[in-house]
């Protein structure tokens, strides 16, 4: 559990978990917790360690369920509100916005699951993705993505959590419409924004005939995941870099947003 993006890394990590046939695994923004369910441990990825919701979820738990806390900064409650805790110091930001945690803590986990066994189907390793973040890195961004004034972010299985993350991440830095979906859902009812000057973007492969019905609309396809190999989270940090981009164009400052703070605490 976690909120807002630690909740989109968690959700790729239940559905990647899950897949490799290493037991049943939810995620759950903090304040939607079911608390009438019983699982053998909760797992909080929290980068600042103060998130409100996330420190009165695991207290509630306290004494009756395990958890295992993922955080940036060791000087917080989270260090004694969860019985385990994993500190990823070196990966925490200054930035309002996550980017660099997030991924950071994605890969601590796809890296237990490869320890664990054979990763799911379709999944590749983590030191391909890792390759690939360095492509995604030095590439240039598509010039197309650069001129669209709407993106429809799309995944299936563990990239949906991508999705929502990469949607989250242009709306908070630079103030752009964007919006997320399972691939095989666009397809009933939010398809309809598709048009020209607009574009949807697949993380992971496509469907089949889903790039068919986006050309009819004359919207952009950005789907490089199912075409060059480029891992899924290789393609968040491409999106991370367009929302620098149209930031900048914008004249905003991509790491402090209005309205945003770097924990939420009630």
């Amino acid at each position: 559990m976690g909120c807002g993006t630690s909740w989109f890394m968690a959700q790729s990590y239940a559905a990647l978990r899950e897949g490799a046939g290493l037991g049943e695994t939810d995620a759950f923004a903090a304040s939607e917790f079911p608390y009438g369910r019983r699982y053998d441990r909760v797992l909080a990825i929290t980068r600042s360690g103060t998130t409100t919701e996330v420190l009165a979820l695991l207290e509630r738990l306290r004494g009756s369920v395990p958890s295992t806390a993922i955080t940036g900064d060791p000087a917080t409650p989270v260090m004694s509100a969860a019985d385990r805790v994993v500190v990823l110091d070196f990966a925490d930001e200054r930035s309002v916005v996550q980017t660099r945690f997030a991924t950071t803590a994605l890969a601590l986990l796809r890296a237990h699951l490869e320890s664990q066994g054979p990763a799911a189907p379709g999944v590749g390793t983590l030191a391909q993705a890792a390759a690939d973040a360095e492509r995604a890195v030095a590439e240039p961004l598509p010039p197309t993505v650069l001129t669209v004034d709407q993106i429809s972010f799309l995944g299936s299985g563990w990239t949906n959590g991508l999705a929502l993350e990469a949607g989250l991440k242009m709306r908070e830095a630079a103030r752009f419409w964007t919006e997320a979906y399972p691939a095989m859902e666009y397809r009933h009812g939010p398809i309809a924004i598709a048009a020209p000057g607009r574009a949807t973007w697949m993380f992971g492969s496509l469907p089949a005939g889903l790039a068919e019905d986006v050309a009819r609309t004359g919207g952009l396809l950005v789907a490089d995941s199912g075409t060059s190999g480029l891992d899924p989270m290789a393609d968040l940090v491409r999106v991370q870099r367009l929302a620098v981009a149209l930031a900048a164009a914008r004249g905003l400052d991509p790491d402090n947003p209005r309205s945003l703070t770097r924990s939420v605490q009630l």
